[in-house]
């Protein structure tokens, strides 16, 4: 293998195991499998035929691989100054012109799976993408940081309801409620990594706001996907689903005030906002899932 384009393994670190296992840590497995189970369940619920779904599938996980292995061969360098773990590039595991390599050959792959699906939902998933490489390569390390997870995300339910038959427009609540969840994720995703980020200069909006106020802001625009969720489609709200946005504020209420305590310990208060988080997200997912058939 052609070690000239690895940076220096962090001191002291363990190396993982062999480069093919090491560039397929490298694409961020963990989120690019919840997105594309997330796109594919969304694709059934919406009844989109087999061969369909397949396709969106395809694409969606295409485009998340690309994603992954750009973020990781980008920030190589920088995350080996951080000896941060379990990154296989920056601790020399795997080549940077390899990771590279597959995340332009994901790209050529999404680009073309996404246009088979048709070429309006393909533009709007391309979109997405290309978002998401325009945060890895440059607005990660700005005020918009959010916008690039709100499109990428918001981009989503435009693929799958313009690749039903007769390639009808999505619905505004799932196109609003997936932006509003790409940006709780953008800011659950930053959160732990603040202070490590701004040592290394990168400013973007959750860096700005600094810890505390990431944390406070989290479990807005989750409660506000859960009432797009439960508000938007006509006729669709009933008690139940009402009584589910009440407890999801509530539980918002209860998360921000705990983790707003002035003698919350560190690890405690990351703890309370990741269960919070994980509770609402889960709850949105799930309304999301239900209200497949009406996306469009």
């Amino acid at each position: 293998m052609d070690v000239t384009d690895r940076p220096p393994a962090h001191d002291g670190a363990v190396r993982l195991p062999d480069p093919v296992t090491g560039l397929v840590l490298s694409c961020h497995p963990g989120p690019v499998a919840a997105v594309t189970v997330l796109v594919t369940a969304l694709a059934v619920s919406s009844g989109a035929a087999g061969g369909r779904w397949v396709l969106v599938a395809a694409a969606v996980l295409t485009g998340q691989l690309s994603v992954g292995w750009c973020n990781d061969a980008y920030d190589a360098l920088r995350d080996a100054e951080a000896g941060r773990p379990g990154k296989p590039v920056a601790r020399g595991t795997v080549g940077r012109r390899v990771v590279w390599g597959a995340a332009f050959t994901a790209l050529f792959l999404c680009a073309a799976l996404s246009l088979a699906c048709g070429w309006v939902a393909g533009v709007a998933h391309l979109t997405g993408v290309v978002a998401a490489w325009a945060y890895n390569l440059r607005l990660k390390e700005t005020v918009l940081s959010w916008l690039p997870y709100a499109v990428g995300f918001g981009s989503l339910p435009c693929l799958v309801a313009l690749s039903l038959p007769g390639r009808p427009w999505p619905a505004w609540w799932a196109v609003a409620a997936a932006a509003l969840l790409g940006a709780a994720a953008h800011l659950a995703d930053v959160l732990p990594d603040i202070e490590a980020d701004l040592r290394a200069g990168i400013r973007g909006l959750p860096q700005r706001l600094g810890p505390a106020r990431t944390r406070l802001l989290l479990p807005v625009p989750l409660v506000a996907a859960t009432a797009v969720l439960v508000l938007g489609p006509v006729g669709a709200a009933d008690g139940g689903d009402v009584a589910a946005l009440c407890g999801i504020a509530l539980l918002a209420v209860v998360v921000t005030a705990a983790c707003a305590g002035p003698r919350q310990p560190a690890g405690a208060w990351r703890k309370t906002a990741l269960a919070g988080t994980v509770v609402v997200a889960s709850v949105d997912v799930a309304l999301l899932l239900a209200r497949g058939a009406e996306i469009a």
